[in-house]
């Protein structure tokens, strides 16, 4: 039997049935604060994810610009991904689809980062930069967020710092250099000579540099919209704009806080648990279903120590975004997604981590 109140066949609004009831009677206190421990390894976290941080709609046609990134950041949301490329003179940085400069974004990011959450910002960098412009945006990162940027230390080595250790710090995560990756003794090129100054106490880059330009042809955004649109898993833009004998700059390299790696190959191969600093892969929410059927333990044994990116498909251009729990379930811990969109997988992802005092963590 279903009881029904007559006030509401009358016509009265709820608030006069449930007058005498408090608004937040039935809202966990814990929602507004911190109550999490905070001081484990920062892989152990599942992240507040954004992807193609810098649209302002589709992910096709729209335009780029740091409003969306400072609404993300004032959300919670704790990473945020650029995708960088050089204009059609090989002399300046695209945040693509064109025309946002570099240092805007850094500045919107630094300015807004940790106005509601003091925990760390994590910028995922899709690098398609010859060398010389890498040492760009080392200059620009380490003058815009000065004191504020990550750069690995020697008692980094095994573990990541927690998030409570990282307050107010903004890390970068890229895919280092091939030269990089080719030498079995990355890691003690990144810590060596301790008494050397880190590169964030640099001074004096041109940040003002125009990234991209309003008179370059339609035809370069194009083609690096069809290459957004059509990538599956890619991260490694090293060889499309690398000359022979050029190597990417010291101080870029020192900058890069998580180390990413390809994993659109060889998926078995790329979760496999090494020695050493965890990294990050990146995979398509169609790799991470395969992933979830296939090898199920690994990737749960990957995220132990290393982090797990998953992406929306490249098809999804109106800003829809995948189902994060199979995500979730296996540990990964950043399950982007567009904060430009809508829908119910979207909700779900602003319902999880609203919880924790909205800290992003």
């Amino acid at each position: 039997m279903v009881l029904v109140d007559m006030n509401f066949k009358r016509g009265k609004r709820c608030s006069t049935v449930f007058g005498n009831i408090h608004p937040n009677a039935f809202v966990n206190i814990h929602d507004f604060q911190v109550h999490h421990d905070t001081t484990a390894p920062l892989q152990h976290y599942f992240i507040y994810t954004g992807h193609n941080s810098y649209l302002t709609g589709n992910q096709f046609n729209s335009d780029c610009s740091e409003v969306p990134i400072i609404k993300a950041l004032l959300k919670g949301v704790r990473v945020i991904e650029l995708d960088l490329w050089p204009n059609s003179a090989k002399d300046g940085i695209h945040v693509l689809h064109g025309c946002l400069m570099l240092g805007k974004c850094l500045k919107s990011i630094r300015e807004h980062a940790f106005v509601n959450s003091h925990y760390p910002v994590i910028i995922t960098l899709e690098d398609h930069l010859t060398p010389n412009l890498r040492t760009k945006v080392a200059e620009m990162a380490t003058e815009i967020l000065g004191d504020m940027l990550y750069c690995p230390k020697a008692g980094d080595n095994d573990e990541f710092p927690s998030p409570e250790e990282l307050k107010h710090r903004i890390i970068l995560s890229t895919k280092p250099p091939k030269e990089c990756l080719e030498s079995n003794k990355l890691e003690e090129e990144l810590i060596a000579e301790d008494e050397t100054p880190c590169i964030c106490e640099n001074t004096n880059p041109s940040d003002e540099t125009q990234i991209g330009s309003n008179q370059e042809g339609n035809v370069s955004n194009l083609n690096q919209n069809l290459s957004e649109f059509l990538r599956i898993d890619s991260e490694d833009g090293d060889a499309a704009n690398k000359k022979p004998g050029q190597k990417t700059p010291r101080e870029y390299i020192q900058i890069i806080g998580i180390h990413a790696a390809k994993a659109n190959k060889e998926l078995r191969q790329a979760l496999e648990v090494g020695s050493g600093k965890g990294k990050r892969i990146s995979v398509s929410e169609q790799t991470l279903e395969k992933a979830a059927e296939d090898y199920g333990s690994d990737l749960v044994r990957f995220t132990q120590k290393n982090f797990v990116r998953v992406f929306p498909t490249g098809t999804r251009v109106t800003s829809s975004n995948c189902k994060p729990l199979l995500a979730w379930m296996h540990g990964a811990q950043m399950v982007a997604s567009y904060m430009q969109g809508y829908g119910k997988s979207l909700w779900m992802m602003h319902g999880m981590f609203r919880s924790n005092g909205g800290c992003g963590f």
